[in-house]
């Protein structure tokens, strides 16, 4: 995938990762159709990730978006492993290949198990395709063979991205899109705001549309302004599909800077976006003094955040929140966007 490498931090655990790992079959079937032919996908996949750290971890990987091993039953009966890497490179690396011979090896060595490597490379660079690595020694040939697909083959396949069904169709045309708008936020914010109509009409269900919208927000990053008027239009689309999922959507992003604020050393969370129904604008807070026993802290931002959600509280409202634990706190709060009522916050299920 594709973003803007200047402003990228470890994207490991990219939403990417996450679309990849909950959509494998047809991550499979749009970028590796012939080995997607071959996979008896009744009998299911697992995951091998932890058999994958345990090789990879003291290896170097570049820039890379994610890295996936997973266990499937071929049409025969026979299992294999399937190991895909998926990298941005900004330029040619020469070690590429090497390391994609490396963790095959390595892989078979460890578990004893043939290996299938695929790769999906985001770069620009037309002529820059590694999917071989070998060497001969002595008339010894040691040599791996591997599928490579590059994003910017489909560059003049646009319409027909835009209509088919397959999930990571629309992906790569977010991350077309994404390079096509470097350095034009407005031109970025209209193509955002088309993928995100099309991935609502699309007619999936709650959790595809929430892990794509996923890859499709980090990929395509706007100024704040811009940001705003696309939370604005997105009330507009979901109102035209029926679909309320925004604050599902907000939910993730509130999580997304959670987990930031926790690598800091911190507790806080950018509570960001619209709440469905009449509340506007984003609420904005973080969610500092959670830690350290901090319960006053916490009870004043949910106070107000519920002021902004529900409007003025009555004195038993507050009555509660001063005498509530800070686990209690924390609870109430995780329920605040989904609760239709302010009573509906406090309701022990």
């Amino acid at each position: 995938m594709m973003i803007d490498i200047q402003n990228t931090t470890d994207t490991y655990d990219s939403p990417w990762k996450d679309a990849l790992e909950y959509a494998f079959p047809e991550f499979m079937a749009f970028y590796f159709p012939a080995a997607h032919a071959k996979i008896d996908w009744a009998r299911g996949h697992e995951f091998k990730n932890t058999e994958l750290r345990q090789v990879v971890r003291d290896a170097e990987l570049g820039k890379r978006f994610a890295d996936v091993l997973a266990q499937v039953t071929l049409n025969d009966g026979e299992q294999r492993w399937i190991y895909i890497h998926i990298e941005i490179q900004g330029q040619r690396d020469s070690d590429f290949a090497k390391r994609m011979f490396t963790y095959n090896y390595r892989l078979f060595d460890r578990y004893s198990l043939p290996v299938a490597s695929l790769a999906v490379l985001a770069d620009e660079e037309e002529g820059w395709r590694p999917n071989h690595y070998g060497f001969e020694v002595l008339g010894c040939r040691h040599t791996l063979e591997f599928p490579v697909v590059k994003l910017i083959d489909y560059t003049e396949l646009a319409q027909s991205l835009e209509e088919d069904p397959n999930p990571f169709a629309l992906v790569t045309s977010a991350h077309l899109q994404t390079r096509r708008t470097k350095g034009d936020p407005r031109a970025r914010y209209r193509a955002k705001r088309d993928l995100v109509r099309s991935l609502y009409r699309r007619g999936w269900d709650r959790q595809h549309i929430l892990n794509f919208f996923a890859v499709i927000d980090w990929m395509m990053r706007l100024p704040d302004m811009l940001e705003k008027q696309l939370w604005y239009d997105i009330e507009i689309i979901e109102g035209e599909t029926k679909m309320p999922y925004v604050t599902s959507v907000e939910r993730l992003a509130i999580q997304r800077g959670m987990q930031q604020g926790l690598q800091q050393g911190k507790l806080e969370g950018m509570l960001e976006g619209k709440l469905e129904g009449k509340l506007e604008g984003k609420l904005e807070g973080k969610l500092e003094g959670m830690l350290e026993g901090k319960t006053e802290k916490a009870a004043t931002i949910l106070e107000r955040l519920l002021t902004k959600r529900f409007g003025p509280l009555d004195e038993g409202i507050r009555a509660r929140l001063n005498v509530a634990t800070l686990e209690q706190l924390d609870h109430w709060t995780d329920r605040i966007l989904d609760a239709p009522t302010v009573d509906a916050v406090f309701e022990e299920h």
